[in-house]
């Protein structure tokens, strides 16, 4: 009978040869500095918003949270019509986050696995548009913007913002990479259209990505000021416009505790989202980072 010697499996799985594996006590020690430091201006806001106008201006400013939070609220409701702001940023994000998507996938797919004429130059053309800053293209889109007589209502803000240079370059490189030219083919020998290869192979694969995009483009929208400031007013504003019209007092003194609670009310919306739907798009990140 043959006699197997252990002696190299005993050199190979030595104990404690997957304890690199494990995170120490300096690793969370850094994560959790950098969650305080990361989480420590929206407490900051928090707090502030507690407080009076007149405590927050004083040095040292406070650390612990105040009893003037609700009543901030009302006046920060007061001033501007907050209500209002937020559905129309939630309508104005929503509509520009869903488009954003669904254009910059199909442009991404057709950049990405389509053979057309031009199709390099015309992507170096796209990603160059985003070299040219927003500011330049104010003055012609708000006469555009003027002569549609659309001055004060949210489609001003939706349409110049459909698509976005970034988002079909992004999807483009995600697409590049986890969409094997093999199953488009196949699709083909199977007869699927160019619809069909959309729905049942494309999208399927881009989620991950999409879903990574699409809270991106939400959160920029969310917070955009400069061209909603441009065509919007106090009485059809988004989160941004509204704030731009509060604390101000009849003693023409800034209340800093206002313009927090207004702030405040205004980033919780994202913290639900992200609350809701971090989980799926850290899943996607993850998915998309992982080859087989």
């Amino acid at each position: 009978m043959a006699v197997i010697s252990t002696a190299p499996l005993r050199k190979r799985f030595r104990p404690g040869a997957g304890d690199q594996d494990k995170a120490g006590p300096v690793v969370y020690v850094v994560l959790g500095i950098a969650a305080v430091l990361s989480l420590f201006p929206l407490y900051w806001t928090f707090v502030a918003a507690s407080h009076t106008g007149d405590r927050v201006a004083l040095s040292p400013p406070p650390l612990l949270p105040g009893d003037q939070l609700w009543t901030n609220i009302q006046t920060a409701w007061e001033q501007a019509d907050m209500g209002k702001a937020l559905l129309n940023s939630t309508i104005v994000a929503g509509c520009v986050s869903l488009s954003t998507v669904l254009f910059s996938t199909l442009a991404g797919f057709a950049f990405a696995k389509l053979e057309f004429r031009g199709r390099n130059a015309l992507l170096t053309l796209v990603v160059a548009t985003m070299t040219i800053p927003p500011q330049l293209s104010v003055i012609p889109l708000y006469r555009i913007i003027t002569d549609l007589e659309w001055g004060n209502q949210l489609q001003s803000v939706i349409l110049p913002s459909l698509v976005a240079a970034f988002g079909v370059f992004f999807m483009r490189q995600f697409l590049s990479e986890a969409l094997p030219l093999e199953l488009i083919e196949a699709a083909r020998v199977d007869g699927a259209h160019s619809l069909r290869i959309i729905w049942h192979v494309v999208l399927p694969i881009a989620r991950p990505a999409m879903a990574v995009l699409g809270m991106l483009v939400f959160v920029q929208s969310w917070n955009d000021f400069f061209w909603p400031f441009v065509v919007l007013t106090q009485q059809n504003p988004t989160v941004q416009v509204a704030l731009s019209g509060i604390g101000g007092g009849s003693d023409h003194q800034i209340n800093q505790a206002v313009i927090m609670t207004g702030a405040l009310v205004g980033t919780l919306p994202l913290l639900l989202i992200f609350a809701v739907l971090g989980k799926h798009i850290v899943g996607g990140i993850t998915a998309g980072a992982v080859k087989s």
